[in-house]
């Protein structure tokens, strides 16, 4: 038999009707969270981490738990979150990066379809998306995920809505 939490999202799309399939990447947590099942099991949904945002990239998702959206800024990993956070439901460590997403480049990016853009590279502090010269042509864009910290500072200011955060595969 399955197990599952009480709030599980899976176990609520189920009540409500839905494929407890979930094909959607999970909803990126705000920074330092713990696994999904950990955070989900510590997370009150007391709003304190949201609240606690100089950047106001924490909102209330599915079922009351906390997500980052970038639609308007991206995260100074300022740990302000965590610092609120009295249920633990996120737990910095020495040296630990906020989370493992990274930015994502699709087809729809003005610049791969030989229009002049540079947006995102001007706004990307940690020099992670850089553009490549070509002769004659529109300079490429190309993303060093080394550099990328997964801040998401460059989401917003996409005007076709290109980038996307995404957790790396574990394939």
């Amino acid at each position: 038999m399955l197990e599952c939490h009480p709030m599980d999202p899976q176990r609520r799309l189920f009540l409500r009707g839905r494929s407890t399939v979930n094909t959607a990447p999970p909803a990126p947590r705000p920074p330092w969270a713990r696994t999904e099942r950990e955070f989900i099991t510590h997370c009150t949904r007391c709003d304190d981490c949201i609240t606690a945002c100089p950047e106001g990239i924490l909102v209330k998702g599915d079922g009351g738990f906390p997500e980052v959206r970038f639609n308007e800024t991206g995260c100074t990993s300022c740990a302000r979150c965590v610092e609120a956070c009295r249920p633990l439901a996120l737990v910095r460590q020495a040296n630990q990066p906020p989370w493992d997403w990274r930015a994502t480049m699709g087809p729809s990016c003005l610049a791969q379809q030989k229009v002049e853009c540079r947006v995102c590279g001007e706004i990307c502090d940690s020099a992670a998306i850089r553009f490549v010269p070509t002769l004659g042509g529109i300079a490429s864009p190309t993303l060093d995920m080394a550099r990328c910290t997964g801040c998401g500072a460059c989401v917003a200011p996409c005007p076709t809505h290109a980038i996307a955060m995404k957790a790396p595969s574990h394939d």
